[in-house]
C-alpha cells in the first residue's frame, strides 16, 4: 500500500523512530520490566495532562475509557453536553449502560457556554457531566476554563472530559482545572498507532466509583485503579506492550522538545490553515473556539470531496470528508502530531492546483 501524509484526524503519522520501537522483542506483561515501563510513562502522561493524580491505562480507543468513566462514575444521572457526533456519544454510552442521561446539544460549529453548564447543574438532578473539550466532527475546542469556574460551584458533581483529540495539542491543566477523569488515546496528538488510551482519574471520582453497581468488568475503573496499586503498575487484562514502548519513546521525544515547544507547534499550524481556508472557502468555527489539531472548512466551492482526495491521494496526501452531517458540507485538515508548516503548506499547494485556485 502506497503511503499516503494522512492531514485526517486520527490516525496520524508516526516518526519511524517512534513506529520501529513497537517492533521491540515481546517480554512478559507481569514482569518487573513491565511494571517499570507502565510507571514510567504514567509520570510521564502526568506532566502532560498536568496533574498529579493517578494515570490509568488502556488496550483499547479512547471510547472505551470513555463508557467505562461515565458507567463507573455515574450514580444517579448524567449531563452530557454535546457540540457534535461524538460529544452524542458519551450520552448514548450512558443510555447502552442504563445510566439516567439528559443529552444538552447545540447547532453544529457552536460550543458549550458556561450558562448552559450552569443552568443544567443548578436544577441538582446531575451527580456527573461530560464535556468533549475537542471535537473533530466539527473542530469546535470548548471554553473549558470557563466552565469550570461554574462546575467549582457544584463540587460534588463529577466531571468527565474527553480530550481524546487534543491532549497533547494544547495546554490542558486537569488538575488546575478540576476534572474527575479525563480521557484521550493514542492515535491523535500523542502521533502514535491507535489502540491505546489513557486517562487521569480523582481519588474522590473512585471512591463515588465504589457505590455504583454495576460498572462492568474490562472497562471498571476501580478495578484498573485498585490494580495498579496492589500490583505494582499491572493490568488486569494483558496490556499492549507494543504501543507502551513506542508511547515511552514518544513522550521522551515530546518532553525533550519541551511541552510548550509541541504545544506552539500545532497553535501555529491551527492559524495557518485557518488562514489558508478563510483566503479560498469559508470556516465553520469562531476563532474563539477553534481547535488546535483540527480545522473544519465549508465546501463553499461545492467540490466533490471524494473526487479531491482521489487526486490528493494520487500525490500522497489525505484530508478528511465532513463527518456526520456535515459530510460533503465541509471537509477536515487535521494538523496534529509532529506535522511541520512545509508539509501543510505543500498539501495547500497541491489542492490549489487540483481545484484550480490562485
Amino acid at each position: 500500500m502506497a503511503h499516503k501524509k494522512l492531514f485526517i484526524p486520527g490516525p496520524v503519522d508516526v516518526r519511524p523512530d517512534v513506529l520501529a520501537a513497537m517492533a521491540v522483542p515481546m517480554f512478559g506483561h507481569r514482569s518487573k520490566d513491565a511494571s517499570a515501563l507502565q510507571r514510567a510513562i504514567s509520570e510521564k502522561l502526568q506532566r502532560v495532562f498536568q496533574t498529579k493524580e493517578q494515570i490509568l491505562l488502556s488496550t483499547s480507543s479512547g471510547s472505551g475509557l470513555m463508557e467505562g468513566a461515565i458507567r463507573s462514575f455515574t450514580k444517579e444521572r448524567a449531563a452530557v453536553f454535546s457540540v457534535g457526533a461524538f460529544g452524542k456519544r458519551w450520552y448514548e454510552m450512558a443510555v447502552m449502560n442504563g445510566k439516567p442521561a439528559d443529552l444538552f446539544e447545540v447547532p453544529q460549529g457552536d460550543p458549550t457556554l458556561p450558562e448552559a453548564v450552569e443552568a443544567a447543574l443548578a436544577t441538582g438532578k446531575y451527580d456527573t457531566f461530560t464535556i468533549t473539550h475537542n471535537e473533530t466532527s466539527s473542530g469546535v475546542m470548548n471554553p473549558v476554563g470557563a466552565i469550570a469556574e461554574v462546575r467549582r460551584r457544584y463540587p460534588d458533581v463529577l466531571w468527565l472530559m474527553d480530550a481524546v483529540s487534543s491532549m497533547g495539542g494544547t495546554p490542558i491543566p486537569v488538575d488546575e482545572l478540576g476534572v474527575d477523569c479525563c480521557i484521550t488515546s493514542s492515535q491523535k496528538a500523542l502521533a502514535l498507532p491507535p489502540g491505546l488510551a489513557a486517562c487521569s482519574v480523582t481519588p474522590r471520582a473512585i471512591e463515588r466509583g465504589r457505590t455504583v453497581k454495576e460498572r462492568g468488568f474490562y472497562f471498571d475503573m476501580v478495578q484498573l485503579y485498585d490494580f495498579i496499586f496492589k500490583k505494582d503498575f499491572q493490568y488486569p487484562s494483558t496490556p499492549t506492550l507494543s504501543h507502551m514502548t513506542a508511547l515511552n519513546l514518544q513522550l521522551d521525544l515530546m518532553l525533550s522538545v519541551g511541552l510548550e515547544s509541541y504545544w506552539q507547534r500545532h497553535e501555529e499550524n491551527m492559524r495557518l490553515t485557518r488562514q489558508w481556508a478563510a483566503k479560498h472557502f469559508q470556516l465553520l468555527v469562531d476563532e474563539a473556539y477553534a481547535s488546535r489539531t483540527v480545522t473544519v472548512v465549508h465546501n463553499t466551492r461545492n467540490l466533490v470531496i471524494g473526487d479531491l482526495n482521489k487526486a490528493l491521494g494520487e500525490r500522497g496526501y489525505q484530508i478528511a470528508n465532513g463527518y456526520g452531517d456535515l459530510k460533503d458540507k465541509t471537509f477536515r485538515i487535521a494538523h496534529m502530531g509532529w506535522r511541520t508548516r512545509e508539509e501543510l503548506e505543500g498539501l495547500f499547494g497541491h489542492m490549489e492546483e487540483i481545484i484550480g485556485l490562485k
